[in-house]
């Protein structure tokens, strides 16, 4: 085990539990708190630290290795620079690992489990999933180990980032000014957090919002459009093993419906609530059914001011992302 990996066991992750504790209790006393939602939140991670120790490698580990062994250069981490390309270069794969995440029903598998939550707080910071591993996520950071960055260093420099990202998970710190421009917020990753249509897929930074910004998925957190948290169509019980594999099983069963290799591929690669009719529930789709109602001079149905999609709208919207 090496100093960053002892670092994150022996000190990082006390605090952060420590620090998701102390928030729940001063929630829990001031209003309410989900105290099960909690417990759901620190399974998840003593289940997938578990795995990590006994099964440390991922389904990646072939190419990882295959692109290490066939690297450009390898880089030293000494001086600004190699550390400015190195923090850049995981920045940028990092949005387009989460964007995936969100657009790719595949990767939205696993990153499903983190969306769960029903509040938004630090506990859900590390409600990750237990199959990251398995999903082979780890192939968006390839290019920083075919430049030269050890897939040790890669990997670790991915820790610090999530590890940076534990804080942003909370609902009572305010805007921060200029930072804003710059850096993934609590603001602007409540934005990311919220399952109302304004809102859906969008601010997919880790350390930075510039990204998004400059691929056009930046969203601001509105002070007349509250957040509403959780998935599109919310997750409901506490049953730990129904939430890591409730989006598994749903594409498991249209796989096995799937009558073409179009429509395989299609349930497997194309944004969750896809359907092969064009009559789907992908964010693009809600966003058209709600514009649909929004203008239809016969329509009986109100439409809430939060966004939300009426039923029948969202009676597929299961395997919709958050």
């Amino acid at each position: 085990m090496g100093p960053i990996e002892k670092f994150l066991l022996l000190v990082a992750l006390p605090v952060v539990l420590l620090s998701s504790l102390i928030e729940a209790a001063v929630l829990s006393y001031k209003s309410r708190y989900d105290w099960k939602a909690l417990g759901v939140s620190v399974c998840d991670l003593a289940l997938r630290t578990t795995l990590s120790i006994f099964l440390p490698l991922s389904i990646a580990t072939p190419i990882v290795n295959y692109v290490w062994e066939h690297r450009l250069m390898t880089v030293a981490l000494q001086g600004w620079v190699a550390f400015a390309v190195l923090f850049i270069g995981q920045e940028f794969c990092y949005y387009w690992y989460h964007r995936a995440a969100h657009r790719v029903r595949w990767f939205w598998g696993n990153h499903a489990v983190h969306h769960s939550p029903n509040e938004l707080n630090l506990a859900a910071a590390y409600r990750i999933g237990i199959f990251g591993k398995l999903t082979g996520t780890t192939l968006f950071f390839i290019p920083l180990i075919w430049l030269g960055f050890s897939p040790r260093v890669v990997a670790s420099t991915l820790t610090l980032n999530l590890l940076y990202q534990f804080w942003i998970h909370a609902t009572w710190i305010p805007k921060l000014g200029w930072l804003e421009y710059v850096l993934n917020t609590p603001s602007a990753h409540r934005v990311h957090h919220a399952s109302n249509l304004d809102y859906l897929d969008a601010n997919y930074g880790g350390v930075l919002i510039v990204f998004d910004r400059l691929f056009g998925t930046y969203r601001e957190e509105r002070a007349d459009l509250p957040c509403r948290y959780g998935l599109v169509h919310p997750m409901s019980g506490y049953n730990l093993l129904h939430i890591e594999t409730s989006q598994w099983r749903a594409l498991a069963r249209d796989l096995l419906a799937a009558r073409s290799l179009r429509v395989f591929f299609g349930y497997l690669l194309m944004p969750p609530g896809w359907s092969p009719d064009g009559k789907g529930q992908t964010t693009e789709d809600l966003r058209s059914a709600h514009t649909s109602l929004a203008h239809a001079s016969d329509s009986a149905t109100p439409i809430p001011a939060d966004g939300a999609l009426p039923e029948p709208a969202m009676q597929a919207g299961l395997s919709t992302q958050a």
